[in-house]
C-alpha cells in the first residue's frame, strides 16, 4: 500500500516532487508508526464490516481499528468476536459473505461508515463500492487482555491479515497482562503482533498521580519496545473526567487540562533520543454541519490561488476547518497520525501530512554530510535560519514522514492534495 496510492498515478506524479513510498505490513516498525496516517476507527459489529475495509483501503486509508470496546454495548462483545472472526474469513477470501447476521443496534447507530447521502465531500465515503485492493492494517481494540490470545485462537491462518491490537485506558498495572497476552499470542501464531496502548486513564489526567502513571507507562513500554507501535490518546475520556466536551469550533489544544496532558506525554514518551515513540493525534468527533458560532478557521486566499473556493466552502460546512486546524497544531506538539471516527477525516489528515517542497530542502541541507560539525545555514528559500545541530533531530523526522508520505512538488499545497485526495 501507499499514502494518495487511490489516485491514479499521473496525478500523483504531477504533485510529487518525491512520490510516497510503498509500505506492507511486514515492512519496519519504524515506518510502520509514521504511516498509520489517519487511523480509522469503525465497530466490530458491523454486519458487512469487510467491504468496509475494502471500500475504505480503495480510497486511501491505510490503517483501521476495528473496535470492540467503547463503540460497541457491553452485551453486544461476544457477537461481535463472532462478527470479527467471520469477516477476516471473508477479507481472507476475497468474497463478500453470503450471510454477515442481523446488525445490532451499535450498528446502526455508528457513524462510521454511514449512508450515502451526496456527492460533495462525502465521496471519500458515499462513492460506488471500489474494487479490492491491498487491504488497509488492521488492528483490533479489545478490553480485557483474555480477548487477544482468544481472538488470536479463533482467527486462525486470518491472523496474517491482522497487525495487532489497541490497548485501552493502558496504565503500567493495566498494561502489563495486555502486552503479556499479546506476546503469548505472538508465539503461538508465529506473527509479528503489535500494540496501540491508548492512554486515557484518570491517574494520567490528574496532577497529583500524572508523573508517576507516566514513569510507570514509560517503564513498561520501554521493556516492550519491539511491540508498541505507537502511543494514542484518548482525549474524549479525558474530558469526561470533568464533564468537558469540545466544540467543533474548539481544537484539543483550546482546552487546557487536555492541552496540558499532552505535552506531559510529548515530555515523556514523545522524546526524539531514540527512547521515545510515535504518538498519534486525538480524535475529531464531528463530522455534520452544525450551527457556527465562530468565524471559519480557514483563509480564503490559499484556495483562490488554486480555484477552490468551492472546496473551501465545503470544509467550512462540514466544520472540518477545526480539523484542520488542529492537525497543524499536532504536528506542532509534537504528534503524528489522528485517530478518526469518520472517512471524511481522512483525506485532510493525509494531506496535512506531506512534506512540502521547503521542508524537504531544508532536512536536506541540515542532514547534509558535510554539515556534520554543526553551524548555521540560511535556507534555500532564504526565509529562514537553519542550525545544523539544534534541528537535526526535526530533519530526520521530516525525512521519515517524507519516505512515506511524499514530498510535493515546489508549486503544489494542501489545497491541491486535498482536492485530489478527495476525488480519488
Amino acid at each position: 500500500m501507499r499514502h494518495f496510492g487511490h489516485i491514479p498515478a499521473a496525478a500523483r506524479a504531477a504533485l510529487f516532487h518525491r512520490e510516497p513510498a510503498v509500505f506492507t505490513a511486514d515492512s519496519p516498525a519504524d515506518t510502520l508508526a509514521v504511516a498509520l496516517g489517519a487511523t480509522l476507527y469503525s465497530p466490530a459489529t458491523r454486519p458487512r464490516l469487510a467491504d468496509d475495509v475494502r471500500k475504505q483501503a480503495a480510497r486511501g486509508v491505510t490503517s483501521m481499528v476495528l473496535c470492540l470496546e467503547d463503540s460497541i454495548d457491553d452485551a453486544e462483545v461476544e457477537a461481535g468476536e463472532a462478527n470479527l472472526v467471520r469477516q477476516f474469513a471473508d477479507l481472507a477470501a476475497g468474497s463478500a459473505p453470503e450471510d454477515a447476521g442481523a446488525g445490532t443496534a451499535a450498528a446502526t447507530r455508528a457513524a462510521v461508515p454511514a449512508a450515502a447521502e451526496g456527492e460533495t465531500l462525502d465521496e471519500t465515503l458515499h462513492g460506488a463500492p471500489a474494487a479490492t485492493g491491498d487491504l488497509p492494517l488492521l488492528f483490533v481494540r479489545v478490553r480485557e487482555p483474555q480477548q487477544i490470545t482468544d481472538l488470536v485462537a479463533r482467527l486462525g491462518e486470518t491472523v496474517r491479515l491482522l497487525s495487532g491490537f489497541v490497548l485501552p485506558k493502558f496504565t503500567e498495572t493495566r498494561g502489563r497482562p495486555f502486552l503479556e497476552a499479546l506476546a503469548e499470542a505472538e508465539r503461538a501464531c508465529g506473527r509479528r503482533l503489535f500494540a496501540m496502548p491508548v492512554l486515557e486513564s484518570p491517574e494520567l489526567l490528574h496532577l497529583e498521580t500524572r508523573a508517576e502513571t507516566l514513569a510507570g507507562i514509560a517503564a513498561l513500554t520501554a521493556k516492550y519496545r519491539e511491540r508498541v507501535l505507537a502511543v494514542r490518546l484518548g482525549v474524549t475520556d479525558f474530558c469526561s473526567a470533568y464533564g468537558l466536551r469540545r466544540s467543533p469550533f474548539m481544537t484539543a489544544y483550546d482546552v487546557q487540562i487536555v492541552a496540558s496532558v499532552i505535552g506531559d506525554v510529548v515530555n515523556v514518551l514523545g522524546r526524539a533520543d531514540d527512547t521515545g515513540f510515535t504518538v498519534t493525534g486525538p480524535v475529531w468527533e464531528y463530522f455534520r454541519p452544525g450551527e457556527r458560532m465562530f468565524k471559519p478557521q480557514l483563509r480564503r486566499s490559499p484556495f483562490l490561488e488554486g480555484r477552490a473556493e468551492d472546496l473551501r466552502t465545503t470544509l467550512i460546512e462540514h466544520d472540518l476547518d477545526g480539523l484542520l486546524r488542529e492537525i497543524e497544531l499536532d504536528r506542532a506538539n509534537g504528534l503524528l497520525g489522528k485517530t478518526c471516527i469518520h472517512p471524511t477525516h481522512v483525506v485532510p489528515v493525509h494531506a496535512l501530512s506531506v512534506v512540502s517542497h521547503e521542508e524537504f530542502s531544508d532536512a536536506q541541507d541540515i542532514l547534509r554530510p558535510e554539515r556534520g560539525g554543526g553551524g548555521v545555514l540560511r535556507s534555500a528559500y532564504t526565509n529562514k535560519m537553519n542550525e545544523v545541530k539544534p534541528h537535526r533531530a526535526w530533519a530526520e523526522r521530516t525525512l521519515r514522514r517524507a519516505e512515506v508520505f511524499g514530498v510535493a512538488r515546489e508549486d503544489v499545497g494542501f489545497v491541491e492534495l486535498l482536492t485530489a485526495g478527495l476525488a480519488g
